[in-house]
């Protein structure tokens, strides 16, 4: 058995920037484009297919009648996402493409194939699956004990460490919506708290950018 053949030449370059696992896995895929905003995945479908991200980033999300999201993880270039429904099960998020997209994609089929002639990747699969596992109990556990300042804490300290009086840490573009999705909170009461954040001293704020200038407090 030989890996399957790459469905599209140009993304050589976008294949050669994979670690080799995932690189010999997507080679069995085929390649498709998105536009930015587009749906791949929606919650509670059915479907095999497991995307391996070539370019671009997407967002993991929920979102209930009301129109009120949750937004899980952020998945960049280099890696995969929908592996949960390769048991055959309904999908348990949404994905959604942030920025235009360039994703090889697999049947359920091909990663058995590519299991059958790289098992040693199924070590590297189960502990993705464990990562995002371990993501998700710290979700619910976030949400079930800490204030929204608590979780809005976390979510920023936890990007890149928190500030201290050597050093300020300027976070990726991010917007308020974005940090009230991801903390299960409205973007009114986000931006209420990180305009209290500015005027105390702790952050910068910037079009779509934050500054951590110390250490946050624990509470406000």
């Amino acid at each position: 058995m030989t890996d399957a053949p790459r469905a599209h030449p140009a993304a050589d370059a976008l294949f050669a920037t994979l670690c080799t696992g995932n690189r010999l896995l997507a080679q069995r895929g085929m390649v498709h484009r998105y536009p930015k905003h587009k749906v791949l995945i929606t919650e509670g479908s059915t479907g095999d297919t497991l995307f391996v991200l070539l370019a671009g980033s997407v967002k993991v999300y929920s979102m209930d009648e009301y129109g009120r999201e949750i937004t899980y993880s952020t998945v960049n270039a280099g890696d995969y996402f929908g592996e949960m429904s390769l048991d055959g099960g309904v999908r348990s998020a949404s994905v959604m493409t942030l920025e235009p997209c360039v994703c090889s994609v697999l049947s359920s089929n091909d990663v058995r194939a590519h299991l059958v002639q790289h098992p040693q990747f199924a070590f590297s699969l189960v502990e993705h699956v464990i990562r995002r596992a371990r993501n998700a109990t710290a979700i619910a556990r976030n949400m079930a004990l800490l204030t929204v300042y608590g979780r809005v804490v976390t979510l920023l300290e936890g990007m890149h460490g928190p500030a201290s009086d050597a050093a300020s840490v300027m976070l990726r573009p991010i917007t308020h919506q974005d940090i009230a999705s991801r903390v299960g909170s409205s973007r009114e009461m986000v931006s209420r708290l990180l305009k209290d954040m500015e005027k105390g001293g702790y952050i910068e704020l910037g079009v779509k950018r934050i500054t951590l200038l110390k250490k946050l407090p624990p509470r406000w």
